[in-house]
C-alpha cells in the first residue's frame, strides 16, 4: 500500500496511474469524495483529511509501504510563505509520528537555493523542513511542467505563443507531469535506498522548441512571443492572480531566465523525460475533441 497526496491533480494523479499499473495497492489523502470518486472507482481506499491536518496525515501513512507527497500550488503565497510553511510542518510532524519506509517528495529546479527563487521558495522550504526525517527520502525537483503551454491550445490559434521565456531560444529544464508519476512510482516501488537523494528530473527546452511542437499538433505555424516584462503583472492578473500580488510569480520566471533552474547541481541524479511536449498537447486536444 502507497500513500499518494494530491491525487486529484495532475502529479498527484500521474503517480497513482504508474503505481496501478504496477499492481500496487492506493490510498489517497482527499478532502473530497466526491472530487475523488473516479479513484475511489480504481479501488484507492480514500482517507478523509488534508495537508492542513497532520493527524490526518498520519492516519494515511499508518501501515503503507511508502508516501508520495507534496505541496499545494500557491500562485499569491504571503510574503512570509505561510502557507507552505504549515504544511511543511503537518508533514514533518505526521512522517516523524508514523514514518514509512521510504518517502518521495515533489520538488523543483533551483529549490537548492536560499532567495531570489519566487513561488519555488516553498519547495525551497520543504526541501529543509525534511532534512531531519528518519525515512529514506528522495526529493524529485522537477523542471516546468509541459502542461502549463496548455492555454497555448486556444490562444495560439493565430499563431503566437505568449510565453514568460526570455530569450524564447533559451533552453531551461521542462517535463511532463506523466514523467514525474513515472518517475515516483519507481521511487516507491522498486529497488530501496537508505539516506536521502535528490533527482533532477527533465530535459531542456526551450519556449521556441514548445511552440514549434504547439504547432505540429495545430497544423499551424506557430512562434513563441517574449511577454515583455512591464507586462507580466497584468498578465499574471488575467491568469487569476490577485492584483498586487504577483511577485512571486514573477520572481519564479525571473529565476528561470537567469538560469537557474537548469540541470546539473552537484551532488544530484538526472532522470530524463520520455514524454514532449508535442505529446501533451496532443493529449489534450484529443480529450477535448472526444
Amino acid at each position: 500500500m502507497f500513500l499518494v497526496t494530491g491525487i486529484t491533480g495532475k502529479v498527484g494523479g500521474a503517480t497513482a496511474e504508474h503505481l496501478l499499473a504496477h499492481g500496487k495497492d492506493i490510498r489517497a489523502l482527499v478532502r473530497n469524495r466526491e472530487k475523488a470518486a473516479y479513484w475511489a472507482d480504481q479501488g484507492v481506499e480514500l482517507v478523509d483529511g488534508d495537508w492542513n491536518d497532520a493527524a490526518a496525515i498520519e492516519r494515511a501513512l499508518n501501515g503503507v509501504e511508502g508516501a508520495f507527497v507534496m505541496l499545494p500550488a500557491v500562485w499569491a503565497p504571503s510574503p512570509d510563505y505561510r502557507e507552505a510553511k504549515g504544511v511543511i510542518a503537518n508533514y514533518a510532524e505526521a512522517l516523524t509520528k508514523a514514518p514509512p519506509p521510504r518517502v518521495v517528495a515533489l520538488s523543483s529546479m533551483g529549490a537548492n537555493r536560499t532567495g531570489g527563487l519566487g513561488m519555488i521558495t516553498a519547495l525551497a522550504l520543504l526541501e529543509q523542513g525534511f532534512r531531519d526525517l528518519t525515512s529514506p527520502l528522495a526529493f524529485v525537483r522537477a523542471g516546468g511542467f509541459f502542461e502549463n503551454f496548455l492555454y497555448g491550445l486556444q490562444v495560439a490559434q493565430g499563431g503566437t505563443l505568449p510565453v514568460y521565456y526570455d530569450p524564447t531560444n533559451r533552453k531551461s529544464t521542462m517535463v511532463a507531469t506523466n514523467d514525474i508519476g513515472a518517475e515516483v512510482a519507481t521511487l516507491l516501488a522498486g529497488p530501496a535506498w537508505s539516506g536521502q537523494r535528490v533527482i533532477e528530473l527533465g530535459s531542456m527546452v526551450s519556449a521556441d522548441d514548445v511552440a514549434a511542437q504547439l504547432g505540429e499538433v495545430l497544423n499551424r505555424d506557430v512562434k513563441a512571443f517574449a511577454v515583455p516584462r512591464a507586462g507580466w503583472a497584468e498578465a499574471f492578473e488575467q491568469f487569476g492572480v490577485p492584483k498586487g500580488r504577483t511577485a512571486p510569480a514573477e520572481e519564479m520566471f525571473e529565476a528561470v531566465n537567469a538560469g537557474w533552474m537548469d540541470l546539473g547541481v552537484e551532488g544530484t541524479e538526472h532522470v530524463t523525460g520520455t514524454t514532449s511536449a508535442r505529446d501533451v498537447f496532443a493529449a489534450a486536444r484529443k480529450t477535448v475533441t472526444a
